[in-house]
Parts: C-alpha cells; sequence; structure tokens
C-alpha cells in the first residue's frame, strides 16, 4: 500500500496523490513530521509516530479525525462523558499508548488505540479491540474502573493502567518501574499540554 513523503508546500499536493488512489486500494490516512520537517502520509502505518489524519466513510469518501458524528473527536467525547472522564485525559492515554495508530499492537500483546490487553478487553467486553469505537469505550470504562479503584488518585489511576492494579496495591503506590513512572508523566504532561490546547487535536 502507498506510503508519500514530501516537504513544505507539496506535502499538500502528496496528500492529493494519495486520495486520488482507486477507492479499492484507500484506506484512512496516517501523518507524521519527521525531524527534518518531511511530512509522511500512508494508508499503512508502521509505526506508533502516525497520526490518524483523515478517516475513511463506508462510502469511500474521507471525514477529517476532528469532525463528523464518527471522528476520533467525537468518539472520545461521547465515552468520556459516560464514564465521566475529562476529555484530555482521554486524548492524553491514547496518545501515550499508541501514538493514535488504532492499528498498534504491542509486544506484549496490547492492542488498539488505549492498547488493550487481550484479557483487559475480554472484561470490559471488547470483541475488536482494533476497532476505534469499541476500544476508545473499554479504555474508557477502565480508566474509569481504575479511578473510583484508587478514590480519583489521578497518579494510581494511571500506574494501574500501565502497570496493573495489583502492582500499585503491591507497592502501596506507583510501582518502582521507569516505564511506569515515565508514563505518569508523559500522560499528565500531554494532558495539561490538550487543556491549554498547545498540541492539535490528536
Amino acid at each position: 500500500m502507498p506510503s508519500i513523503s514530501c516537504h513544505g508546500k507539496s506535502a499538500l499536493l502528496g496528500l492529493a496523490l494519495l486520495l486520488l488512489l482507486p477507492l479499492s486500494a484507500r484506506a484512512d490516512i496516517y501523518k507524521y513530521v519527521d525531524a527534518n520537517g518531511v511530512v509522511h502520509f500512508t494508508n499503512t502505518p508502521t509505526s506508533s509516530q502516525y497520526n490518524l489524519y483523515l478517516k475513511e466513510r463506508s462510502s469511500g469518501s474521507f471525514s477529517g479525525a476532528s469532525s463528523g458524528d464518527g471522528s476520533i473527536r467525537a468518539i472520545i467525547s461521547r465515552h468520556a462523558a459516560t464514564f465521566r472522564l475529562e476529555e484530555a485525559l482521554v486524548r492524553a492515554v491514547i496518545k501515550a499508548e499508541s501514538g493514535y495508530n488504532p492499528r498498534a499492537v504491542s509486544k506484549k500483546g496490547a492492542q488498539g488505540l488505549m492498547q488493550l490487553m487481550p484479557e483487559t478487553a475480554r472484561l470490559l467486553k471488547v470483541r475488536d479491540p482494533l476497532d476505534v469505537d469499541e476500544n476508545i469505550r473499554g479504555g474508557s470504562r477502565y480508566l474509569r474502573l481504575m479511578l473510583d479503584e484508587f478514590n480519583g488518585n489521578l497518579d494510581l489511576a494511571l500506574a494501574a493502567y500501565n502497570a496493573g492494579p495489583n502492582a500499585v496495591r503491591r507497592h502501596g503506590g506507583i510501582p518502582p518501574y521507569v516505564e511506569t513512572r515515565t508514563y505518569v508523566d508523559r500522560v499528565k504532561t500531554y494532558m495539561r499540554n490538550y487543556r491549554q490546547g498547545k498540541d492539535a487535536w490528536l
């Protein structure tokens, strides 16, 4: 499947070329900007550096990731409201977990935008962890469960989301794992940025 890299004004031309592909070759379009300012578009992301840029509708047309009832933005908003979560928190967790790559699969087997482990997905009745709506619903519900479990303590809830609630209980706080401590700080930083409007939607 195609991948297009371009710089500056040619980025729009590159995107246009990707959109001109036959419908049979299209899919959601992902984008990332590398350290040299080169914009990369693809419909087959190979790393979590790619963020969802345009989502294909069932008709074969595309909708921006920040518009439309079926967009990631609308899905996050709906499930955040259902589970009494701040949208900035859900956005931040998705950013930290998968970089907004709905097809992300970790070495440990965690899947989708909010990186649900298979056993967690089953617990949350998520049949397809790679389905955007199901994944965000399951991940949001799990965030609410962790917040309730640890009396609304965000640090502990995030640590539990990353390392599991048993690890948090066993250590009486954030486990002494570099990955988990870094994860908690990263999510909180993303959340602050989203609250302040410093980052684009994705």
